[in-house]
């Protein structure tokens, strides 16, 4: 529950390491590999009578329910859906720790469930009590929090440095090209997160710099609800810069971007990052996404 005391909006994250995903019907729910999307993204709501228990909405202001109905005729499991209006017991989840994993109840005793295996069951999502050793992992999730939960005002951003001041060393313009270089940056292990290290305002060390970061979609257009995440960072090396990015939004295999402030085009950092400590302001960006692939061509 430690988690979900401090999340304003999270991402869960399935033992078949995909996403919990709000489909654009406005209804069903699944699993998907786009952790980035805004579709991953659940804002969450604790009962004021109640602060074991939460809810979780969509972006498309719709709760996730568990419904009656069931999944597939002749078995248990029941449908998992997104449902408007409704704020009764079937909205309503229980956070059970398990490790570093959590169960999601509901208040019948059935459990969240990411389900794995051939079609019609592949990515789909119910609830129901795991009867099997082998789907005992699929009510485990691991929540990744996107969003704290502001107890103070944030920060205002300071204003955009020029093009010149803000990478006078690393900064590489589109004339600027390297056949041979590759943009793919280093590739790491997911690693647990700590709750003080998740998104969010966090105040400026005094021997550090404040990294504004935003996550970028396949063509490159970043999603206004996954804007204003922030940290602290100490070091220069982008190197550094990429790891830590990689572990802040769970993603793998990122480059990490900078947005023009003459055009608005993004293009990849290089080299060491801006002296001084200077605040910086970031695209992540995915190596197999088509505005990486577009780089690679320029």
């Amino acid at each position: 529950m430690e988690l979900f005391h401090k999340a304003k909006a999270v991402r869960l994250r399935s033992n078949h390491d995909k996403y919990l995903t709000a489909e654009e019907d406005e209804e069903s729910v699944t699993q998907a590999r786009n952790g980035a999307s805004r579709n991953a993204r659940w804002a969450v709501e604790f009962l004021e009578t109640d602060d074991n228990i939460i809810r979780l909405k969509s972006c498309y202001g719709k709760y996730l329910m568990a419904s009656n109905m069931p999944f597939l005729l002749g078995m248990t499991g029941r449908k998992v859906i997104q449902t408007a209006g409704r704020k009764d017991s079937s909205v309503e989840w229980e956070p059970i720790r398990e490790g570093n994993q959590v169960q999601l109840r509901t208040r019948h005793g059935n459990f969240l469930r990411a389900n794995g295996g051939i079609p019609p069951w592949r990515n789909s999502v119910t609830h129901d009590v795991p009867n099997r050793t082998a789907t005992q992992d699929w009510i485990l999730w691991d929540v990744d929090v996107v969003e704290i939960l502001l107890l103070q005002s944030p920060q205002p951003k300071p204003s955009a440095p020029s093009e010149s001041d803000l990478y006078p060393d690393s900064f590489e313009s589109p004339s600027s090209s390297e056949s041979n270089h590759s943009f793919k940056s280093p590739s790491f292990g997911r690693q647990d997160q700590s709750n003080d290290s998740m998104g969010g305002s966090v105040s400026r060390a005094a021997d550090g710099r404040v990294i504004y970061y935003s996550i970028a979609d396949e063509r490159g257009n970043v999603d206004e609800g996954l804007e204003g995440l922030s940290f602290t960072f100490k070091g220069n090396g982008l190197y550094e810069l990429t790891k830590r990015l990689e572990e802040e939004t769970g993603l793998e295999e990122i480059i990490v971007c900078s947005r023009s402030p003459l055009n608005g085009k993004l293009y990849p950092l290089r080299l060491q990052l801006p002296p001084k400590n200077v605040d910086m302001h970031v695209v992540v960006l995915q190596s197999s996404s088509r505005a990486a692939r577009d780089f690679a061509r320029t």
